[in-house]
């Protein structure tokens, strides 16, 4: 059963640094966040040991927010091995997030 691990400035490298991993940037205040989150949760189910979901809440960490130059939230970067090969901004349903993700296992 696979966890969502939950990032903030000084865990963000070294969880992101090995094989497939997913990061959502949210806030508890945004609604397409809060409606994209049960849709995260089933993905980590349905993906684990595949790739790894990650969120970071721009509200309590900022750092790599900023680096990254997220202006909109939900965003969803993926990383392969610490380097970011996909982003997709904005909120999606179940069926559209496990193609996007299908496309990185």
């Amino acid at each position: 059963m696979s966890e969502i691990v939950h990032l903030n400035d000084s865990n963000y490298e070294a969880e992101t640094a090995q094989g497939v991993v997913v990061v959502d940037f949210w806030a508890p205040w945004c609604g397409p966040c809060r409606a994209l989150a049960p849709h995260l949760e089933t993905a980590a189910q349905k993906f684990d040991g595949k790739l790894r979901i990650c969120k970071y809440n721009v509200d309590e960490a900022n750092e790599y927010a900023a680096k990254l130059g997220i202006r909109s939230i939900p965003t969803l970067i993926v990383y392969e091995n610490g380097q970011p090969i996909q982003q997709h901004v904005g909120s999606m349903g179940q069926s559209q997030l496990e193609d996007f993700l299908n496309q990185f296992v």
